[in-house]
């Protein structure tokens, strides 16, 4: 069993667990009696606490486990929910994620052992805490130690000698032996994961002599929900070994027993008298004491220092949760692919053998094909995940902003369960994250002025999610100020990007465009929110790195509003296959508007720019053989044009043939071609030949 499972297992439970404290603190300091809240982030920070003891992680530990000590107080109604109570709370969750991200990334806590931030929370929990409480809870401590370890009378299994005589030896040495029993929870899926953490958790203290049933079978599973260990330690405080193993994740229960000298020579002489013969397979499977932990599970101790672990690969989580369903219908799908196999296989030999086959290989092909496509849908359905994992961070991030800028600000957000691929997810935190520091910063006005103008002093920031047809689309805007174009003219004039003439002839939306590019900045002084330069060039070049695009709407005085529009996969589309000269190429269907067949005597000039007149919409043309820099081509009467759409947006892009509609799957060029961004990817057709995907965001 490889530790590196263990990694990606705690990653992924750390991440819940924070971001279910997040949500919790955030509803804890609206609400800061309800009880329910309260119980459930005691809970979250118990299981933080045993999740990073078990993994060797004392500094998260430590953090994590004052955090519980101040739940509890509070849950016991000796505290009250104060403001500075609720800072240095986000402040550990920030904390703790930043230890998260350098096991991410390194598989160690780090060293950042956050004094402060302890000393601070401790200072609240010492503030709100009575003086005799502490003596109260240390005698019902002692009472509950005292009935835990229990004077074990029998075992409920046989040891072998060789087991025996290495509790003696512990014995012997002055050390003390404890029999505990761990029960797993029945929904737990992975329990040999949870054995190891509960063995690394209890060898803190000391070695495991004795595993029941043996260390292979524990790795192998091979056990219901109970598993028993010997351990030899020299701890008498057995409180603290029994802390350890039920702060694991999914243990049910611990107890635990002291192995008296005189109880294992009873049962020791007891087995002469009987002559008991121990099974072969128990004595087969009986290990030295210095080396009988599970030989996969078994790992070094080495202090948390990093030293020894710098040269370990990034831990990457690239799971994803699917719903037992979708993988049935994944299932069915596979199997009518075989069967569909079968078939054809069939006619082919039938062919073969001069024979008439009672399908034709047409009805076949069309069978092969309604089954490809569905299990396409398939296929995507299971690599779809809701939105939520990326934009549950932010309302926590708009709190600290409210803060930070001193201005009243609330965040409402619709549409969280909106599916996307995964691998769009991934990286659509960043972009977001600019466009609500951007609203937040720049778009709100102070309360003052809100005041002034008639609005609600609470700024409103909001987010909304959904499906488009093949597009989700997400809106990210605020109440504010809206974008004073008259400004970014005259800053867009003062860094030489237009001349003043020039400026005066623009649109509202290509002076806005000025915003999204590289280092243009509007903010009036530098902070750590913005005013470097680095925020909407950024959101526009990683969604258009995602195949997306992002549009600006804004009213001075009323607010904006950034929509942002990505393709729902990034795998597999439907095409439109098109012929420039000789060359294939590819249009996603999704931009595809309507296909015209128009004169050359149709097309006006506006601008010096060609434009057609098509049902009242004046439509700008682009040559693409120009935009591919073909040699010119004779002008031919008749013209086949492809509209597309990119928001409320449209051109006309000029071709020479038609080829059809296609499913094409995508493939990425890498570093092949990095000159022109109109060119997205490539596909391999049916007989073998590469036709490149255009990318038609960037001609609009």
């Amino acid at each position: 069993m490889d530790v590196s499972q263990y990694l990606e297992i705690f990653i992924d439970e750390t991440s819940e667990h924070l971001q279910n404290l997040n949500d919790g603190i955030m509803t804890l300091e609206k609400e800061p009696e309800d009880k329910d809240v309260i119980n459930e982030l005691f809970r979250a920070a118990h299981s933080l606490k045993g999740m990073a003891g078990t993994m060797g992680f004392k500094r998260m530990q430590h953090l994590t486990h004052d955090m519980e000590n101040l739940f509890q107080e509070v849950r016991s109604d000796r505290m009250k929910v104060t403001s500075a109570l609720i800072d240095v709370m986000f402040d550990c969750l920030d904390a703790i994620s930043e230890y998260l991200e350098n096991v991410k990334s390194t598989s160690d806590e780090g060293t950042n052992e956050n004094e402060a931030i302890i000393q601070e929370l401790n200072a609240i929990l010492k503030e709100g805490t009575a003086a005799n409480q502490a003596e109260e809870n240390s005698g019902e401590e002692e009472e509950q130690q005292e009935s835990d370890i229990e004077v074990k009378n029998q075992h409920e299994f046989a040891l072998s000698e060789e087991e025996e005589e290495n509790i003696k030896t512990a014995q012997d040495a002055g050390h003390k032996v404890y029999e505990m029993t761990i029960t797993i929870q029945k929904d737990c899926l992975l329990k040999a994961a949870r054995a190891f953490l509960v063995f690394r958790a209890v060898e803190d203290y000391g070695h495991i002599i004795v595993y029941k049933p043996s260390a292979k079978e524990i790795e192998e599973e091979k056990f219901e929900q109970e598993f028993s260990i010997f351990l030899d330690t020299e701890e008498s405080d057995f409180e603290k070994i029994k802390t350890a193993a039920s702060s694991v994740s999914e243990v049910e229960s611990v107890t635990g027993a002291l192995i008296q000298e005189e109880e294992l020579r009873g049962e020791t002489e007891e087995s002469d008298k009987l002559d008991v013969v121990e099974p072969e397979e128990s004595k087969t499977e009986t290990m030295p004491v210095q080396s009988n932990a599970p030989v996969a599970m078994k790992q070094d101790r080495k202090p948390a220092s990093g030293k020894g672990k710098a040269n370990m690969k990034p831990v990457t989580n690239r799971t994803i949760r699917v719903d037992i369903e979708k993988l049935d219908a994944l299932m069915n799908q596979v199997s009518e692919l075989i069967i569909a196999k079968n078939s054809l296989v069939a006619i082919g030999a039938a062919a073969g053998e001069g024979e008439e086959s009672g399908q034709s290989f047409e009805e076949q092909i069309e069978y092969l094909e309604r089954i490809t496509t569905s299990l396409h849908e398939s296929v995507m359905k299971v690599r779809m995940v809701p939105i939520e994992s990326v934009v549950n961070k932010f309302p926590r991030m708009i709190r600290d902003l409210s803060k930070t800028l001193n201005k009243k600000m609330e965040l409402e957000m619709t549409g969280e369960d909106t599916e996307l691929d995964r691998t769009v997810v991934d990286q659509l935190g960043d972009p977001l994250q600019h466009l609500l520091r951007n609203s937040a910063d720049h778009g709100l006005e102070s309360a003052e002025l809100r005041k002034e103008r008639g609005k609600n002093e609470v700024g409103s920031i909001y987010l909304n999610a959904f499906q488009e047809g093949n597009n989700v689309i997400i809106e990210v805007g605020d109440d504010g100020n809206g974008i004073d174009t008259e400004n970014v003219k005259r800053k867009a004039i003062e860094r030489g990007l237009v001349t003043q003439e020039a400026a005066e002839q623009l649109s509202q939306k290509e002076i806005i465009d000025f915003l999204f590019m590289p280092s243009f900045s509007m903010a009036k002084q530098i902070s750590d929110i913005s005013g470097r330069g680095v925020g909407l060039d950024v959101v526009k070049s990683n969604i258009e790195a995602l195949g997306g695009d992002v549009e600006v709407r804004s009213v001075l005085g009323e607010g904006s509003k950034f929509i942002v529009r990505l393709p729902l996969t990034l795998a597999i589309i439907q095409a439109l296959m098109v012929e420039i000269r000789d060359e294939k190429y590819a249009i996603a269907l999704a931009s595809i508007q309507t296909i015209e067949y128009i004169s050359t005597n149709d097309i006006k000039y506006v601008e010096s720019k060609e434009v057609i007149h098509i049902r009242g919409e004046v439509i700008p043309l682009i040559r693409m053989d120009q935009a591919l820099d073909f040699e010119p081509a004779e002008d031919d009467k008749n013209l086949t044009v492809v509209i597309v759409q990119k928001g409320d947006k449209t051109a006309g892009l000029v071709i020479d043939n038609l080829i059809g509609q296609q499913e094409i799957v995508i493939k990425s060029l890498g570093a092949y071609i990095s000159t022109t961004k109109l060119i997205s990817g490539a596909t391999i057709l049916g007989d073998g030949e590469v036709a490149l995907i255009l990318d038609v965001n960037i001609l609009m």
